[in-house]
């Protein structure tokens, strides 16, 4: 855990590779991730933070040995998070937490021993990105997600209203400086606005 911990606080961090594509909105970056895979577990509940929390603590512990191999994965960046909104305000959400697998175990990865916890061949995604900083609570979420719908319809882009991610990029150990990220789904070519 202190090995996971000192690579959080004080290395780089391994993260998915993207292009960006050249056309950017002002406030937004355009990205496509390729293919990869990614360790992932699914919860629900009324409120996001919680519902990460508890996602995120299931993956801290397949990264730290709760696995088929009970081997040791280093830490990657970001963490995302896949919101499926409720149907109405009272209704739960589903949020499937995920942390991306190392280049060195993509082609093989360890199965999970948590029978809650999957492995995820995520297809190819083009994503609208907004960047924002601090500690990414609930209500930051929200606000940052709805500025990047309302930049998206400024601009007369076509996007999918949901699902959406949440990504986060630091510690929780750190204070300054921080990297959060809404995701947009880019709508696939033909498809209506």
């Amino acid at each position: 855990m202190l090995k996971t911990l000192g690579q959080a606080l004080f290395s780089s961090i391994q993260t998915p590779k993207f292009t960006k594509e050249e056309k950017q909105g002002e406030d937004y970056e355009v990205r496509t991730y390729p293919a990869a895979k990614w360790v992932s577990t699914t919860t629900t509940g009324l409120q996001w933070d919680p519902a990460i929390s508890v996602g995120f603590r299931k993956l801290f512990k397949y990264i730290q040995g709760n696995n088929q191999s009970k081997v040791n994965v280093n830490m990657t960046a970001p963490v995302t998070t896949l919101v499926e909104p409720g149907a109405g305000p009272a209704c739960e959400s589903t949020f499937t937490v995920s942390f991306y697998i190392p280049l060195e175990l993509q082609e093989n990865p360890p199965e999970p021993s948590d029978e809650t916890v999957f492995l995820e061949n995520r297809k190819e995604i083009t994503v609208y990105v907004r960047t924002y900083g601090g500690f990414s609570k609930e209500q930051s979420k929200r606000e940052n997600l709805l500025k990047l719908v309302e930049s998206l319809q400024r601009d007369g882009v076509s996007f999918q209203d949901q699902p959406y991610y949440v990504a986060g990029y630091d510690s929780p150990f750190k204070l300054t400086n921080r990297c959060n990220e809404v995701w947009i789904l880019k709508k696939p070519e033909g498809e209506q606005k």
